[in-house]
């Protein structure tokens, strides 16, 4: 793919719908980005995420929308700035790829005398990745539930981390006008139109024949743009078992 075809879908993402909607790559958050340039490195580590996917990537999976805890300070969906810096020692842990590589580093690091600590999970390798948030937000960054989830369950089960791509089919980050930019809450059915062109756009960079919905709201999505999807229990609200098993069974067909 090229610079300009990117750039192109970049500016499809920079038509978000108006309300209580936060566009990551194009807007600053004022009470808590570490400055004006904050949308630029999102936008940056997005194109490097995409492009280091494409080509590669086996599996697309798309979530519901964009979280206050992931994508919004990263500009990656579902990657939350922890995962991404390598500040969550224990996810970082469990999710280094490949585990055997891992662990015969962490040998020879022991042998230097380190504590064998394992080499930090790499998501983007064009850029180095870097924070958004202000540090007297989240001291660390950000981490996310879901984000951990579904890196770990990918990684666990032996796919590389450009053997698979994420994104939402509401790409933007919708919050709770009452409660401020660091919430969550549903897009609503007019918003879920909305990012009916972004998730098209999107498709059409990532032609998969194996795409899975991460619960309800993507599986509907999905298929009002007429797309044969692998629907998922969404990991969060106790939907963690019951995602990881599903996930292993698709994941079968791809490798």
């Amino acid at each position: 793919m090229s610079r300009d075809q990117l750039d192109l879908f970049l500016r499809v993402l920079k038509g978000s719908p108006p309300g209580a909607v936060f566009n990551p790559w194009w807007e600053v958050d004022n009470e808590n980005d570490v400055g004006g340039n904050a949308p630029g490195i999102r936008r940056k580590q997005l194109r490097a995420y995409l492009r280091e996917r494409l080509g590669k990537s086996k599996l697309a999976i798309i979530g519901e929308a964009l979280g206050y805890r992931g994508g919004h300070f990263t500009g990656i969906p579902m990657t939350s700035e922890r995962l991404l810096l390598g500040n969550q020692k224990a996810a970082v842990a469990a999710l280094c790829l490949p585990r055997r590589s891992c662990a015969k580093a962490g040998e020879r690091r022991n042998l230097h005398g380190d504590g064998g600590h394992r080499p930090p999970l790499q998501i983007i390798s064009r850029i180095k990745p870097r924070r958004t948030s202000k540090p007297e937000t989240s001291l660390h960054g950000f981490s996310e539930p879901t984000a951990t989830i579904v890196w770990g369950a990918l990684l666990k089960l032996g796919l590389r981390p450009t053997e698979f791509v994420l994104w939402n089919a509401f790409p933007w980050h919708s919050f709770d006008r009452h409660r401020g930019l660091l919430s969550n809450r549903t897009p609503n059915k007019s918003e879920q139109a909305a990012g009916l062109s972004a998730l098209r756009a999107f498709l059409e960079l990532f032609r998969r024949d194996q795409i899975v919905a991460l619960g309800k709201i993507a599986a509907a999505q999905l298929d009002q743009l007429g797309v044969d999807t692998h629907r998922v229990r969404h990991p969060a609200s106790g939907g963690a078992k019951l995602f990881r098993q599903q996930i292993a069974k698709i994941t079968k067909e791809v490798r």
